[in-house]
């Protein structure tokens, strides 16, 4: 911090809004923990500013005289952030950071992209944090995160001698490529009903039942309308041989666009993201992810050295949150 500043002695608050749930956290300033972590579900609430209100009202009526009202406050949304007004992606909630900032009588409020803020958690992120089939070296370079939630977040940091800088970006939304003949009749069994099929058309919670009946649709045999937590779980346990070809389908094309990824990148280690693929457990490295992420011709015995890991911790963005807000104090 620069000696012309003043520290800031108030609570910070931090929330990472996602397109189903926000999770909502406080700290006492640069560097406290993260504590009083809750998560509120989208549904419940009719904006950002008042799920906040809720949270911080409940938190006053348990902390009683303790309570501190926070004077900064970073959120970190799932959207493109480009001015005051943001539109989330997968959620019917609209964010002024102004409107926000004066119903909840901050300082300032921060607002950044989720995966911006994921991101600069993963320099941060313990073993305990982490899912892993090889160890990772000692965070450097250039990091990847990419996390199918909802939808598709992908964001990256780099070291540099002022420390790790985030790039946001909204690459979920890159054309998703066939990488054998069974993925091009896939993805063109898909543009028959939209046009464009990203990334997050089919990896992400919105895009597992769009790929999952477009696979029981290809074998010949419909199968019913199931939920992202259904094709999880009849997929995970055996039970339906479509659900199962799903989660395969589904780790391959991820494996793809995560290589893809470290590749424009240039990147050290690759983190995977998100509340879907940590549900998958082991199954997830006995998948084809590494050896899609590493199948890219000449260059796969550089892919073979890029580790990738699964980010277990649900709380990782909040903690990427307050480091911007550190960054945005200095």
């Amino acid at each position: 911090m620069s000696t012309l500043s003043k520290p800031d002695t108030g609570t910070w608050l931090v929330a990472d809004i996602g397109g189903s749930n926000a999770r909502f956290g406080m700290l006492d300033g640069k560097g406290a923990e993260i504590r009083h972590v809750k998560k509120l579900a989208v549904a419940d609430y009719a904006n950002p500013s008042q799920a906040a209100q809720a949270y911080l009202d409940e938190l006053a009526a348990s902390m009683g005289t303790a309570y501190r009202p926070p004077s900064k406050a970073a959120f970190a949304i799932a959207t493109a952030v480009t001015g005051d007004r943001a539109e989330l992606t997968n959620s019917p909630w609209i964010l002024s950071r102004t409107e926000v900032e004066a119903k909840l009588k901050l300082d300032s409020l921060l607002v950044l992209n989720d995966f911006e803020a994921l991101a600069l958690s993963l320099p941060r992120l313990q073993a305990s944090q982490l899912k892993v089939s090889a160890p990772l070296p000692a965070p450097h370079g250039k990091l990847a995160v990419i996390g199918p939630g909802t939808g598709l977040g992908v964001a990256s940091v780099v070291q540099t001698r002022h420390g790790w800088i985030a790039l946001a970006g909204e690459g979920g939304h890159v054309t998703l490529a066939a990488a054998d003949d069974f993925e091009s009749a896939l993805l063109a069994h898909v543009r028959k009903q939209f046009s464009h099929v990203s990334g997050e058309r089919l990896l992400s919670g919105i895009g597992l039942p769009l790929l999952h009946q477009a696979i029981a649709a290809m074998s010949g045999s419909p199968a019913a309308v199931l939920s992202t937590e259904r094709i999880v779980e009849y997929g995970l346990d055996g039970s339906d041989a479509v659900c199962r070809q799903t989660l395969d389908v589904f780790c391959a094309l991820l494996g793809s666009v995560a290589g893809n990824l470290a590749l424009v990148l240039g990147a050290s280690a690759v983190y995977i993201g998100g509340g879907i693929v940590p549900r998958f457990g082991d199954y997830f490295f006995q998948s084809r992810f590494r050896e899609r992420f590493e199948s890219k011709g000449r260059l796969r015995s550089y892919m073979e050295n890029i580790p990738s890991a699964v980010i277990t911790d649900t709380l990782a963005a909040l903690t990427g949150a307050a480091v911007a807000l550190e960054q945005h104090d200095m």
